[in-house]
């Protein structure tokens, strides 16, 4: 201990050091970002490609079966599923831990390469998964003349905010974009003796601006430029075009119009589509909450310059107001806790100078941890801070232990220098021990593997930068200051044992005074682990607890081939529909595609009626209720606990399409039996007709035909295509050609007149119609067809259904060749109890093996663990009457409080041992023990609750993810205090007994082969 000794000495030393430690926590306090979830880049892709109306078989064909061989041969590419719709093929792809950047660029080259080649391909786009989002803060321009607020949202507001350092990008949703429609008259036409792609050639050349050739001649060599660029519709209509008799306008054979563009994205506020959505994106350098500042400030100056007028610009959603309201929830409850850790501290030792010195080790060590913080990298985040709030309560652990071990020896008469050595070299080892066990326990969570692993990881680097800086504060800080500064309170009388340790000592006297004493203690305790597991189905189970941040986001698969009143009248009994829903402020979708994507702002502060969970299931419920009657496939929700999607889905392997639908109408049977499963569905329900044209290839040969002569009419009869574009205002407008009569209707399309050479034809003489039935969507794992089954669950947990679900595929019989698993959530969710399983294992081991070392025995150790079960059942007791999740973040608690609660038992253990080296027998040694630790023990077990109780009684939208993890370890913990200080005595006094009676026999056995080797 001359190191201590030193220390002690070099007190000027100790207090520039916490000096330095202010100076670089305070500094890094101010470099740390803010966020609500840690910026990762997970080891994953997602690759769309988009191929306009090209049916699902055919881009299955074509473009999704291609693709995948490639990329199945990519080293790193672990799984990978794919979707086939119309017109789409989308992939996922989970790449090799770690290997996640490298095996995305040569995944990116393949798909560029691949698509380049493919003249079906219109667009592709790839990119990793993440946690951050595309978009963060969004507004709306509303209440206003359209043309006006789109002109503001185009020339304004987007390039203002773009302008700022911390704006990647701005999305405008609802602008009005018009086209200029040419619409043929067939019969005008045929009569002037023209054909549509001749027409359409004569308007692309009055469109043209060429250079034709250069005067050479001429000073500087100016170029001949050729510019006859329409400019207005009036412009269109005047185009001459060339016929047999002469040149005629372009409006004599057809009616030319300015019209909106069918495919322009539509969005709803409240069931109005008469605004415009703003999404803002944030540059990658700056934190989510700069970016907000930025723009509200450059929102304010356009407001400030005037240039708001006739229509509203309002904010609708800024992800950085979510960050701080979880920051500051998160940052109180860590103050309150530790103003609570200090109080309890003060009432155990009534004495001001020795919890001020604790105290000051709060401040140290937490200051310590932000500037390790800032070393790592990391940011002020939710998960950093519940790691720190955790840490709170059990960073005072070590310096209470020490300060109390000081504090005895300075009442034991010894002097100063000597009390402080002697008291912190009698519990160094158990500190350091206990420091250990609680850090070793995370080790195995780089096992978690994906995005919860990285997560979990970083919460465990700074619980165990915690307590490591607080172990070295409680080596240097609380020493340095128990010297001269630790006074010992002046007693009128002489310390007497109070009536509580009284009674302690009577018990544990008599528990080790007899072996049958101990061993029915013993057993007490083993019926009480078993009787709770029969609590843990009774546990809510889930993967990771929801963020109640009074906001939601759904997505809504919408059925194909829907019109735009169609998609007006699902939009407006959508908002009918939540503002139906109490709680619910405001609603906004957007239309993307097929789907729908709506974001649903709830009541706020004095507002609120009832809790978002139930506001969210009213959503759900009241949305998949439409259904019924509107032509919606699902409704899911974006913001779901495992990440978006449906929490239960089933993948049904096969290759028959038939066989395979007959498989899953079956099991989708036995599914809607399952209680608290709701919105059964499947992607085999999702067909549509086609109809395949079956030529009649006798008749196209007698009129003398050709079988491209026919296509060819056919798809002029569908014809719409683009023949350039013209400015008008400053708008880029396209120009499309296609028929005034629309061949919308199969008669329509078999009356149409086939030239030959005896005359005109009907198209029904060479071709028919025959109906087909294909799919919408094609799904593949690994290259492999399966159909997926997806549902919701209602009233109930994913604990609760994972067995349920599980239980029906088991009891289902399906065919040879055909296979059901599970998938999503609960494949998720099944995978994550294994490998957290697993991880506890690991855990257990290596605490086992700290103790092994530090006690240099293989019995001591198992001593101390004896505590887990009991921990366990505090735990599922916890749990149950609270109603809290059994979940990931719920699991690291568990994790973390396997180290917390087996500090107590090495303290009991080591002063035993350090009792019996004095000569102390065993049973006087665990009493005098249990009389020595009750104090610190009690203390250190209730300032680490107290620390977390804010955390355990957290609300507010990082409220879930703090409390079940708080919940677990207060629960354990007090159970757990309690046990220890009865149980540890009695597997000690069963073990010692059993090793003497061990040694004995031994001797014996010895004396006897001695007395033989006489005798003989």
């Amino acid at each position: 201990m001359g190191w201590l000794k030193f220390i002690v000495q070099r007190k000027i030393l100790v207090g520039l050091m916490v000096v330095l430690i202010l100076m670089l926590g305070g500094f890094a306090v101010l470099k740390l970002d803010q966020e609500l979830m840690p910026d990762i880049t997970l080891d994953g892709a997602f690759v769309e490609v988009y191929a306009g109306d090209t049916p699902a078989i055919e881009v299955e064909r074509s473009i999704t079966n291609p693709l995948e061989q490639q990329l199945g041969g990519v080293e790193g590419v672990e799984d990978m599923t794919s979707t086939t719709n119309m017109g789409r093929s989308s992939f996922q792809l989970t790449f090799k831990q770690g290997e996640g950047d490298e095996v995305y660029k040569e995944v990116e080259s393949i798909v560029n390469t691949a698509t380049s080649e493919n003249a079906k391909i219109d667009d592709v786009e790839s990119g990793q998964y993440a946690t951050s989002q595309g978009y963060e803060f969004y507004m709306d321009v509303s209440n206003g003349n359209m043309e006006e607020m789109g002109a503001f949202a185009e020339d304004i507001l987007e390039p203002r905010l773009e302008s700022l350092s911390e704006v990647r990008d701005v999305s405008v949703s609802g602008l009005v974009e018009n086209e200029i429609v040419i619409e043929f008259d067939r019969a005008e036409l045929a009569e002037q003796g023209l054909d549509l792609q001749q027409v359409s050639g004569f308007i692309e050349e009055a469109n043209g601006e060429s250079t034709l050739g250069e005067l050479r001649e001429e000073e500087g060599s100016p170029s001949i430029r050729w510019n006859s660029q329409l400019q207005s519709v009036e412009d269109v209509e005047e185009v001459k075009i060339p016929t047999p008799d002469g040149f005629v306008d372009l409006n004599e054979l057809a009616t030319i119009s300015l019209q909106p563009i069918d495919n322009s994205t539509f969005v709803w506020k409240n069931g109005s589509n008469d605004f415009m959505f703003v999404q803002v994106g944030r540059n990658s350098e700056a934190t989510q909450i700069e970016m907000a500042e930025a723009v509200r400030a450059e929102v304010k100056n356009i407001r400030d310059e005037g240039l708001v007028k006739g229509f509203e610009l309002n904010e609708m959603v800024a992800q950085a107001d979510y960050v701080e309201d979880s920051l500051d929830g998160v940052t109180s409850n860590i103050i309150i806790g530790g103003i609570l850790a200090i109080v309890i501290l003060l009432l155990f030792l009534r004495n001001i100078r020795a919890t001020f010195i604790i105290g000051l080790s709060i401040p140290t060590s937490i200051l310590l941890t932000f500037a390790a913080m800032w070393m790592f990298d990391y940011s002020f985040n939710i998960l950093t801070l519940i790691g720190l709030g955790l840490g709170v309560g059990m960073m005072v652990d070590s310096s209470i232990v020490i300060l109390e071990s000081i504090y005895s020896k300075k009442e034991q008469g010894l002097d100063k220098l000597a009390a402080v050595i002697e008291g912190t070299k009698e519990v160094a080892t158990a500190v350091i021990a206990s420091m250990l066990t609680t850090i070793v326990v995370f080790l195995p969570i780089g096992l978690l593997g994906g995005e919860m692993g990285q997560f979990m990881i970083m919460l465990s680097v700074v619980v165990v930068i915690t307590l490591m800086s607080s172990v070295v504060v409680s080596f240097t800080v609380i020493p340095s200051l128990s010297e001269k500064f630790l006074q010992l309170r002046k007693l009128k009388k002489a310390n007497k044992e109070g009536r509580m340790i009284k009674r302690y000592n009577a018990l544990v006297s008599w528990t080790v005074k007899r072996k049958r004493h101990s061993l029915a203690i013993v057993i007490i305790f083993v019926l009480m682990f078993a009787g709770s597991l029969m609590l843990v189905t009774k546990v809510p189970i889930t993967i990771m607890p929801d963020m109640f941040n009074r906001y939601s986001e759904l997505m809504i698969d919408l059925d194909t081939g829907l019109t735009n009143e169609d998609k007006e009248e699902i939009a407006q009994e959508m908002n009918n529909t939540l503002s139906s829903v109490k709680d619910v402020d405001s609603n906004y979708v957007i239309e993307m595609g097929g789907m729908f994507y709506s974001m649903i702002n709830m009541t706020k502060d004095d507002e609120v009626t009832r809790g978002q969970d139930d506001v969210n299931e009213d959503i759900l419920k009241s949305l998949r209720e439409l259904e019924d009657t509107l032509p919606i496939r699902s409704v899911e929700n974006v913001m779901s606990a495992g990440g978006g999607g449906f929490p239960v889905q089933v993948y049904v392997k096969g290759e028959d399409f038939t066989e395979l639908k007959g498989v899953t109408d079956d099991f989708m049977n036995e599914l809607e039996k399952v209680e608290g499963i709701v919105g059964v569905a499947s992607s085999n329900e999702r067909t549509s007709m086609e109809q395949e044209i079956v030529l009649k290839e006798a008749e196209i040969e007698d009129a003398g035909l050709s079988e491209s002569q026919i296509r060819q009419i056919i798809e002029q009869a569908f014809l719409e295509m683009p023949v350039g574009e013209l400015t008008i205002d400053d708008e880029d407008v396209a120009i499309a050609v296609k028929w005034e009569e629309e061949t919308a209707s199969k008669s329509a399309l078999l009356d149409l007149d086939v030239p030959t050479a005896e005359g005109e034809e009907k198209l029904s003489q060479f071709i028919e119609l025959l109906d087909v039935e294909t799919p919408n969507e094609i799904t593949h794992i690994d290259g492999e067809r399966y159909v997926s089954i997806t549902a919701d669950i209602e009233g109930t947990d994913l604990g609760t259904v994972n067995r349920e679900v599980q239980s029906v595929i088991d009891d289902f019989d399906a065919p040879a060749g055909y296979s059901l698993s599970v998938a999503g959530d609960l494949e998720q969710q099944q995978e994550l109890i294994q490998e957290m399983l697993i991880i506890l294992g690991i855990a257990i081991f290596l605490v086992y093996l700290v103790m092994a070392v530090q006690f240099n025995h293989l019995a001591h150790p198992l001593i101390v663990m004896s505590v887990i079960p009991m921990t366990i059942v505090g735990v599922i007791l916890g749990l149950f009457i609270t109603q809290r999740e059994l979940s990931v973040m719920s699991g690291m608690g568990v994790l973390m409080l396997i180290g917390i609660v087996l500090n107590n038992a090495i303290l009991y253990i080591d002063r035993t041992n350090q009792l019996r080296r004095e000569g102390y027998g065993v049973e006087g040694a665990l009493v005098e023990a249990g009389k020595n630790r009750i104090r610190p023990i009690f203390m250190t077990s209730l300032t680490t609750t107290a620390g977390m109780l804010p955390l355990a009684l957290a609300t507010g939208s990082s409220g879930n993810y703090q409390a079940p993890m708080a919940t677990v370890i207060i629960s354990g913990l007090l159970f757990a205090t309690v046990i220890t200080l009865l149980l540890i005595p009695a597997v000690y006094r069963l073990f010692a007994n059993a090793q003497l009676r061990f040694w004995k026999s031994k001797k014996q056995k010895s004396k006897k082969l001695e007395e033989t080797e006489s005798a003989s």
